[in-house]
Formats: structure tokens, sequence, C-alpha cells
């Protein structure tokens, strides 16, 4: 695979604060990179420095080959940045925010006005835009903010959180449009905080904790651990925890972990043995009424609970 972008040992420090602490990955010509991590993990710094928004301390970056430092300004020419932060102006129509942000790279006239139609038909606003976006919805004004930054057909498309307190009929436009930017050409990194959304889209994903790399494969390298692996979820009555004994669970063929709130047990058990019976008789010979149960078969957020001890939105 080609690599467009080579990171190594990327650092960028606030003082004590090591917000990226030797950072090293490589982003492959036609695919969709997630990045994950919690608040607080790099994410947004290493976004920034990819950016060039954001000067990194020490460690080397290489677009096609070229130092980031060497040749920012056609650097910059390559990429599209959607911000966390909506940039648009809201009182221009939509396609005026998207004429005015893909004429500063230089296109002007008939070019121009094409792309701009073709990315706002990317996004499902080709028939709104005459309107302001001060009338546009949240998901309506995430999928412009898209179409600014695409226009100009940038090799690289950087996507920081782009579905946050969206609905899900735009969320779902939205990743249906970064799959055919990817399919047509178009190399991508996405940050979000929804662990679906980079089960649905990425080809590969890095998870990041503490300014550092603990994980990076495709989705079906990081759940191989996971794969063979099921958890019930029985809310119960309320119980206290600490009067409360749960060994008898650990005797059930299968069982590996079980863990207890106020009123669900999560038991993570082996796929392939068929214990649920002897499960749910255990729990009614202590008196122990069960009110509801869920299964869930291994997926990333365990990968990514078990790598950072936390919960992605965490």
């Amino acid at each position: 695979m080609e690599s467009i972008i080579e990171v190594k040992n990327l650092k960028k420090y606030y003082k004590e604060n090591k917000a990226v602490n030797g950072l090293s990955f490589d982003l492959y010509k036609g695919e969709i990179l997630g990045f994950l991590g919690p608040n607080g993990a790099g994410k947004s710094t290493t976004i920034s420095i990819l950016s060039t928004i954001l000067k990194h301390d020490s460690g080397d970056i290489k677009f096609f080959g070229t130092d980031i430092k060497e040749n920012k300004k056609w650097i910059k020419q390559q990429l599209g940045i959607v911000p966390q932060e909506l940039a648009i102006f809201e009182e221009i129509s939509a396609y005026k925010n998207v004429e005015f942000f893909t004429s500063l790279y230089g296109l002007k006239g008939k070019q121009l006005r094409s792309v701009v139609l073709e990315a706002l038909k990317m996004v499902g606003l080709e028939e709104k835009r005459d309107n302001k976006p001060s009338t546009f919805s949240g998901g309506m004004k995430r999928r412009l903010n898209i179409a600014c930054a695409i226009a100009h057909k940038p090799k690289i498309l950087i996507l920081d959180e782009p579905t946050v307190g969206i609905d899900p009929q735009s969320r779902n436009h939205i990743l249906e449009s970064i799959k055919r930017l990817r399919d047509q050409g178009t190399t991508i990194i996405y940050t979000t905080h929804y662990m679906e959304e980079v089960q649905e889209i990425a080809d590969r994903v890095i998870i990041m904790d503490s300014g550092i790399k603990v994980a990076e494969g495709t989705i079906a390298e990081l759940m191989e651990s996971y794969r063979n692996t099921r958890i019930y979820k029985i809310s119960i009555d309320t119980i206290k925890k600490e009067n409360f004994k749960c060994d008898f669970l650990y005797e059930i063929e299968g069982i590996q972990k079980v863990e207890v709130d106020d009123n669900c047990f999560s038991i993570t058990t082996i796929k392939e043995i068929e214990n649920l019976d002897k499960i749910i008789l255990g729990l009614i010979n202590r008196n122990i009424k069960i009110s509801h149960i869920t299964s869930e078969e291994g997926n990333l957020e365990m990968v990514f609970l078990k790598l950072t001890g936390k919960k992605l939105r965490d």
C-alpha cells in the first residue's frame, strides 16, 4: 500500500502535559483511518498538527514524501479540513459558503461553479443551495461544513467529530457521503466519539490514550481476542453489591468475568458454550428476580475499554 502521510515519533508538550508523546503511524492511499481515544487522549492535537494549524515540538511528518515544514502551502492545498466547530457563514447562502471557501484554492469561473454544485450534491444540499444556513437544522449545517471542505477535491480529508449533536438521518447521510468520497479516491482521517461509526466506515483504526498509540489495526484484527466472546446483560431487582457474593457464577463453565451494578449483571462468557440456563437457575435459586436479559457479542467497545480502562465518551 502507498503511504501518503508518514508520522514518526511525533511529540507535542504543554509544560507537564504530554499531549502527544512519540506517536508514529502511516496513512495509506484510499483508506478511511479511524482515530479513537477518550477525552485528553491527544487526538485533537494530532489532527491540528496534521492540518498545519499547530506546530509540533519534535518528530517527522511527511505528506507524499515531502516534509511538512518544507512546503506547507502546497500541503494545505492537498487537505480538506472539517473542524468540530462549524466554520460557515450563517447569513449567506449555502452556495455562497462553498463558493467562498473553494475560491481560496484558486478556482474560478465555470470550474468553480461546477465543483461547488458537485459538493452540495454530494452532501444532499443541492436543492438548498440558495438557502441561508441560519434556516438549516444542525445536521444540514454539518453537511454544509463538509461540502466547504471537499469542493476543491482534496487528496486528504480530515474530519474531526463531524456528526456531533445531529439527527440519525443526517448522520447516515454524512457516513454514506464519506464512504463515497473514499470510493472516489479521497483518503480520510476520521475522529469520533461514536464507536458504531468507526465500525461502519473505517478500514483501519488507531486507538490513542494519554498521548500515545495503544493499538492499531483493522477492526477484525483489533477484535480478534474477542472473536469468541458473548456478554449477557441481566437486569434484576436492586441489590446491594456489598451484601451479594457472585462467586457461584464462576463455577459455571465458560464464565470469564462478572460485573455487578445496583440492578444489572454483566457476565462475559465464551460464546460457543451454552450456559445461560445455568446462569438463570443460579440467580433464581438465590431469590434474585430477573426482569430483562440481553446479549451481545464481542465488539470494538470492549477492545477500547480493555486498552484504555475507559468508555469512548468518558
